[in-house]
Parts: C-alpha cells; structure tokens; sequence
C-alpha cells in the first residue's frame, strides 16, 4: 500500500535590491492587513472563514490594495490563527478560566509582526526548476504587480522533491535580511510494510535523548553541556548592555535550536535504519502534555522547557513513513514503573534515575531500557487497534500484569 506525505522544503531567495525592496512592502502591506482584519474579526466575534470572507473581503481589498487571492489567503491566515487560539485555550496552555494571562489572551485581538511570514498558492506564486541543478527561478505576486524570474537556490535533493511532486501552499519569510520560501510538495511514500519483527520501543528523556527497546541509548550529555554553555555567553553578553553586546546576540539567536534540530536528526535516523534494517515499526510514547505530567525542580525546569520533546518525535514519524514503517504513539503512564518481564508496577522498582530493580522477579536493568521495553509491548497492541478500527480499544497503561487505572504518569 502506498500512502501520500506531506513534506516542507526550504530554498533560499535571491531578489534583486528592487525584488526586496517590493517583496518587503509586499510583506508589511499582508501583515498590516491581517492585523487589522484580526481586529475586526474580535470585535464582531466571528470567526468562521466565510463569514468573514464574506463581511471584510470587499474592504479589505480596498483598504490595502489586495489582489483577490493574496486578500484571500490573509483571510485563511487570520482564521487559522484564532482558530490556534481557540485551541490552546481550550488546552489550558494560557491559564485556567478567571486566570489574568488568560483573560489579557481572550480580551486583546491578535497581531501580526510586519515581517510575519505571509503564505501564497500557485495562483500567487509560480516555480520555474528546469530538469536539475541547484537554481531556478519563481514569479510572484507583490503590491507592485508581478515579480518575475527572482533566482532562488537550493540543496538538489529539495529542488529534485519540489520538480516531482505537487507543490502546494508556499510561505514567504523574511529571516534577519534573508529571504526564503517554505514549500509544501505532495509526495507519495514508500510501500507501507507490515511490523512482522513487532516493534522498537524509544523512551525518550533529558539524560537519555533516546533509549531504545533494544537497549540502545542516545547521550544528552553533548547537548545539555552546549547549552549551559550557550547560557552562559547569553547571561554575558546581557550583562554589558552595549552595542556590540547586542549584536553577537542577534546573531547567536537561533544557533541553540539548529544544533538541537541537528542532534535530533541524527538520532531519528539512526533509529529508522535501525528499525528498518531489523522489519519492525517505532512506537514512541505520547508527549501531548508531558510539562503538566512532570514535576521537576526549579532547576530543571529551565531544561524541559527547551528540550524539543515533540521535535524528536516529528522527526521520527516522518522519517519512518519516508520509509514505510508503521508508526504508533502509546500511553506513557507507568512505563518507567512497570515491569518489562513480569508485568508488576510499583514506583519503589524504579530506584534512581538509571536503576530499575523488580521487587517481585528480581529483574534488574536500567530504567530508560525497561521503559522502552514497555512502549514497544504496547506498540504491538496499539498497532493492532489500528489495524482493527472498529473494535473497542483495549490498549490501558497496566496491560500486562495490572488493574491499576491510567493516570499517574510514570515517565
């Protein structure tokens, strides 16, 4: 079975002083646009993206001097972010109801940054690649009229993607001075190929980045160890409060987050080649949740904030479907708890971070080994329920030894 994916390509553009200079117009003239139809928007209270095409769309055009379907897509960007509001306010992620930050959140109209990413459809923005290479060229829609043959240029392996599958929406970005375009493409994915060797369990964590079934573990010591440097020079280069200060700064903001992308790329795949060469699917836990569930002390607090749990896991589904492994998320209640051999849960088995010890079969080993031992019995049972949709789900956080009820994280 073939299944369709969605993959983001990023190339670099290269306008003329001209090109930027329009495409930067461009650009604020969408932004200050869909700040003010935001506005409107909260203060009738509608929401829906027709009722709102249909009330704003004529002086939206007007005001801001919008083709019709850039005027459109402010208007799907507008919805879809107070349609991502209404979704974290309904997760709890801006305080419970009666909170200040909530109420400050409900009460005041989203607004757009200028240089807020703004995205085009092939109506707007159209690709010209030719057969190979590195560069091509697009012609895009500006305030000014049509932009045509701005060069842009990227890895071969992303232009290759973008010149055989369908390119979709496409997001104009404007990144400290640079110029880039985020390309939705339409790719078929590899043949889909049956589990037949069950599955490689990762339990993810800080100490561990990734630990698999197989008692394979992936160090966070490299990563942790850049960041509390990279703290460090940020808690420096605060404290002098100049120019030049400011500067360096700017340009180390964002290096954290590349080198943690980089780490986390690295260990996706290297997993996916392992689950591949062995024919088994990755279960992984869900981390929907996993801020509230945890309770760490202040000082680590700082370091489960910018840990990219849900990068990880984003990586590894991708790369899994790329090369048409199954793929599941499972509860991760009691898997740090419960044990891998004779299916026992009890918090006193888990001594120390490193240290599992059961109290009922003495099996002794670490406990980011156990854990994952645990997700890959539970992806077996969760792919099952995936494969039969109409049957009653019965995959629980104490299957296989306990009645215990789900609730009480164990990760």
């Amino acid at each position: 079975m073939l299944i369709g994916m969605k993959q983001v390509v990023q190339v670099r553009l290269l306008p003329t002083p001209e090109q930027a200079s329009a495409l930067l117009v461009t650009l604020r003239a969408c932004n200050a646009a869909a700040s003010w139809l935001a506005g409107r928007m909260h203060a009738a209270g509608e929401f829906r993206k027709f009722d709102v095409q249909k009330r704003f769309y004529t002086e939206l055009r007007e005001r801001f001097g919008l083709a019709a379907q850039p005027a459109i897509r402010v208007i799907g960007k507008t919805t879809d972010a107070y349609t991502a509001l209404r979704g974290n306010l309904t997760a709890g992620n801006y305080g419970p109801p009666g909170s200040t930050r909530r109420r400050k959140v409900v009460d005041t109209p989203i607004v757009f940054r200028p240089d807020a990413a703004q995205p085009f459809d092939a109506r707007c923005l159209s690709w010209q690649l030719g057969d190979s290479g590195r560069e091509g060229t697009v012609s895009v829609w500006s305030t000014a009229g049509r932009l045509r043959n701005v060069r842009i240029m990227g890895h071969p392996g992303h232009l290759a993607l973008l010149r055989s599958g369908q390119i979709r929406e496409t997001d104009l970005i404007c990144r400290d001075g640079v110029w880039v375009l985020h390309a939705v493409v339409d790719r078929p994915g590899a043949p889909q190929r049956e589990p037949v060797n069950g599955f490689l369990g990762i339990d993810m964590g800080i100490v561990n980045l990734a630990t698999t079934s197989d008692g394979d573990r992936m160090s966070g010591a490299r990563l942790n160890r850049y960041r509390r440097r990279q703290q460090r020079l940020r808690k420096r280069l605060q404290a002098k409060k100049t120019s030049s200060a400011r500067r360096l700064l700017k340009k180390r903001r964002r290096k954290e987050n590349r080198f943690a992308a980089d780490v986390n790329h690295q260990i996706s795949k290297r997993i996916v080649a392992e689950a591949e060469r062995t024919g088994r699917g990755i279960a992984v836990e869900q981390l929907t949740g996993i801020r509230d569930r945890v309770r760490l002390r202040k000082p680590q607090r700082a370091t489960l904030s910018s840990w990219a749990f849900a990068q990880l896991g984003r990586f590894l589904a991708y790369k899994a479907e790329q090369a048409g492994l199954a793929f599941v998320q499972v509860d991760p209640a009691y898997t740090s708890q419960r044990c891998s051999d004779c299916g026992v849960i009890d918090k006193k088995n888990r001594r120390s971070q490193a240290s599992y010890v059961c109290g009922r079969c003495g099996f002794v080993g670490h406990a980011d080994h156990n854990a994952a031992r645990n997700i890959a019995t539970r992806g077996v049972a969760g792919w099952g329920e995936v494969m039969r949709p109409h049957a009653a789900p019965t995959l629980a956080a104490g299957q296989g030894g306990s009645s215990k009820p789900v609730g009480t994280p164990g990760t």
